[in-house]
């Protein structure tokens, strides 16, 4: 009896000794734990990669914050804030009138924030002989005015035109930039025998496949698959190619701000973290995945 009295007594002290040991001690979880903040960010699948990027250098800015990216295109990211599903909506374009229209009757007020810069490359098969382009020329390619190569000095060949899909803004630029040549009256369509694709990544893989095709691309997104045109604004040249110091000289002539939209000045932990998208540690990563940065 007095064995067992002894083992019950050191099995009550063993008990008070576990319940009174520090949350915090090795091998065990803390008892508050540092909360996770997270940060939706959505929209266009030319900036995605980069996002992406920034959200994995972030983590070791404040692992604290979770940064979720979601692509989708432009106009998804930008719906995506107007009904508040997202913190900050990614865009390769400006936001269109109707839809700060929509934000602001659902209380959101868009606010834009330039976060990179791009060039869209016009891009070909290799064994295209074709070496560069007019503004004009490529209008006419894509309304469907011209339908064979030789039309612009190539071979006799049929062209295949690549677009991305209507919801990208890379899309909408195109089409109001090339296809209308700016011209803001202008109602000009795609051909309708446009190939529509979803990806960037798609238009490089069939233009890499296809010695009819041509396509377009944001800068960070060519690769040595596929041919890049010079383009000129007319025919008396010059004839440039896209790069990062050719779209800060001015003498690219199909190149465009990178966006993205809060509701309202950025305030807190969204501050923090879009001022150091801005950081020069953050454009840093812009140069590497092949876009321009914003600092000049």
């Amino acid at each position: 009896m007095k064995r067992l009295f002894l083992t019950l007594v050191l099995s009550l002290l063993c008990i008070t000794l576990t319940a009174c040991q520090p949350s915090n001690s090795p091998g065990r979880e803390p008892a508050n734990p540092q909360p996770q903040t997270t940060i939706e960010n959505k929209g266009s699948d030319t900036i995605v990669n980069l996002a992406l990027a920034w959200a994995e250098a972030y983590q070791s800015v404040d692992p604290s914050v979770s940064i979720s990216i979601t692509g989708g295109g432009s106009g998804t990211g930008i719906a995506a804030l107007i009904n508040n599903t997202a913190q900050l909506a990614n865009a390769s374009r400006a936001i269109k009138e109707e839809e700060r229209q929509a934000a602001l009757a659902n209380g959101i007020d868009p606010y834009e924030i330039v976060i990179a810069r791009d060039a869209i490359a016009i891009i070909v098969n290799h064994a295209n002989p074709l070496e560069q382009l007019t503004l004009q020329q490529l209008s006419d390619i894509y309304a469907g005015k011209i339908d064979n190569w030789r039309e612009v000095g190539g071979d006799d060949r049929p062209i295949v035109r690549l677009s991305r899909e209507t919801n990208s803004g890379t899309h909408v630029y195109f089409l109001e930039t090339v296809l209308r040549l700016g011209d803001s009256k202008s109602t000009l369509l795609f051909d309708p025998r446009t190939l529509l694709l979803p990806s960037s990544e798609g238009i490089t893989t069939e233009v890499r496949d296809n010695p009819n095709a041509i396509g377009y691309d944001g800068l960070g997104y060519v690769t040595h698959e596929v041919k890049v045109l010079r383009i000129a604004s007319d025919p008396a040249g010059p004839y440039v190619l896209p790069s990062a110091q050719s779209v800060n000289e001015g003498t690219y002539p199909i190149s465009r701000d990178l966006y993205m939209y809060s509701n309202g000045a950025p305030q807190g932990l969204l501050k923090t973290y879009v001022d150091w998208i801005l950081s020069p540690t953050a454009q840093e990563i812009v140069l590497d995945l092949g876009f321009v940065p914003v600092l000049d």
